[in-house]
């Protein structure tokens, strides 16, 4: 084996300090806005006692956020700082099966959230949508153990997958039967990747039918209000949910070109583009979330109160 050149592996140190220093500070910031968050709704649950839906949604979404972000990160940190762990089957598994089960959830909750802000600010006279509208409140619960139960069987394929190519790899060393092996390997393989393609690109359907439903309605009340010369009520309601879910089906959507490069250049750790990508992918549940809470009118007010205590502080030191 040739030794590896000094400049090479000074270049490679260098990137993977560049890339952990980025993606570092990315995380902790996401975690910070996620958790202030759940934090703010925790408060605000043990002071009513209760959650309406919208909260309930946010707070689960909060979690899952974290959760995501921070096996995320350890999982960036080992690959980079100390790769030959991830040789240790295990823990490939594990740290694999957790990271996917909270990124489904993400996405799964986040799904809901929209469909939730669709459902109780559009303004359609179909009987099934009024239907929805009443009934949603009481949805919302099951909603989320289904978007949970979809997670924690979505964790379950990765661990299964990660075990069967490690076996079917064993099995290969030992008897030698390299197409039969091949074939087994990649009809499960195949089977993963369009099932979690399919549980990927569900929820997307739902903030793309959601951002057309509200679009839609948010035409019409305007066309309503402009004729009938009537105060406009709900015109605020209807563009903070439209802030919030036509920008989470724009990152969304680059979320999903990022997560199908991931898989491209996967064998190319080191390179500009996986860094760019992965550097997103750490961004997004930050941006979104500082996104939802300048959408609504309690965390925005919770979070302009923490700014402007702090630039009192900063100001009088």
């Amino acid at each position: 084996m040739e030794a590896c050149h000094p400049t090479q592996q000074a270049s490679v140190t260098a990137y993977g300090a560049t890339s952990m220093a980025i993606i570092t500070l990315e995380a902790f910031a996401a975690m910070w806005i996620n958790a202030f968050i759940v934090c703010v709704l925790c408060i605000a649950w043990v002071k009513k006692k209760t959650l309406n839906s919208n909260e309930k949604i946010l707070l689960l979404l909060g979690c899952s956020r974290i959760c995501v972000l921070c096996f995320s990160w350890v999982c960036q940190f080992i690959s980079v700082m100390y790769p030959n762990i991830l040789h240790v089957q295990t823990t490939l598994q594990l740290l694999s099966s957790f990271a996917a089960a909270f990124n489904y959830s993400n996405l799964w909750v986040s799904a809901c959230l929209c469909g939730f802000y669709c459902i109780k600010i559009a303004n359609f006279r179909n009987s099934f949508f009024i239907y929805l509208k009443v009934k949603v409140d009481r949805m919302v619960p099951w909603l989320l153990l289904g978007s949970e139960i979809v997670a924690l069987a979505m964790g379950i394929v990765v661990y299964d997958l990660h075990e069967t190519l490690q076996r079917n790899n064993i099995t290969a060393t030992c008897q030698g039967n390299f197409w039969e092996v091949t074939i087994r390997k990649d009809k499960h393989l195949l089977f993963s990747c369009f099932l979690s393609g399919l549980v990927f690109a569900l929820p997307f359907l739902v903030v793309m039918f959601s951002a057309v439903f509200l679009l839609f309605s948010l035409w019409r009340h305007k066309r309503t209000m402009q004729t009938s010369s009537m105060k406009d009520l709900s015109m605020d309601a209807h563009i903070r949910a439209m802030k919030s879910v036509l920008s989470f089906l724009v990152m969304y959507s680059i979320n999903f070109v990022c997560l199908v490069l991931t898989i491209i250049y996967a064998m190319k750790k080191e390179n500009i583009i996986t860094l760019l990508i992965y550097i997103y992918l750490f961004a997004f549940p930050g941006i979104h979330s500082l996104i939802l809470i300048f959408s609504n009118p309690k965390l925005e007010k919770a979070m302009l109160k923490i700014l402007s205590y702090v630039k009192c502080e900063f100001f009088t030191k």
